[in-house]
């Protein structure tokens, strides 16, 4: 098993670098499982479905590419993109999704910390 840095995301066809030492959280999905009791001791599961994301991700933003308007735009549109994800393990995930929260640029690093989440699950290729 190989761990590490985020190689780059490409959101809606525009590709990202990625932060090196961004420790990024990645969900593929599905379901999420609850234990509930019953009064007779024994239990059910509840199931809720869930969407992917990827937390924490700090971007790079070029100015020149305008990829600080491109972000929030895509922020403030109704439809999912498609996304790709390459982790430095050689391994690619993708979906449809959409930036979610905020989007703050740090001046200093000109990185911008996004979550990215989506509809059914990521898929690896």
């Amino acid at each position: 098993m190989v761990g590490g840095s985020i190689l780059s995301v490409s959101i809606a066809g525009r590709l990202f670098s990625v932060a090196g030492d961004a420790d990024v959280n990645l969900d593929l999905g599905g379901f999420s499982n609850e234990v509930q009791s019953n009064g007779d001791g024994s239990a059910r599961v509840i199931k809720t479905r869930k969407p992917w994301m990827l937390e924490n991700i700090a971007i790079v933003v070029d100015h020149d590419r305008g990829d600080l308007k491109f972000l929030q735009d895509k922020a403030d549109g109704n439809t999912y993109h498609p996304i790709t994800i390459d982790l430095v393990s050689g391994h690619t995930y993708q979906g449809k999704g959409t930036v979610t929260g905020d989007i703050k640029l740090s001046t200093q690093s000109t990185t911008v910390p996004i979550t990215l989440a989506g509809k059914e699950k990521l898929t690896q290729q």
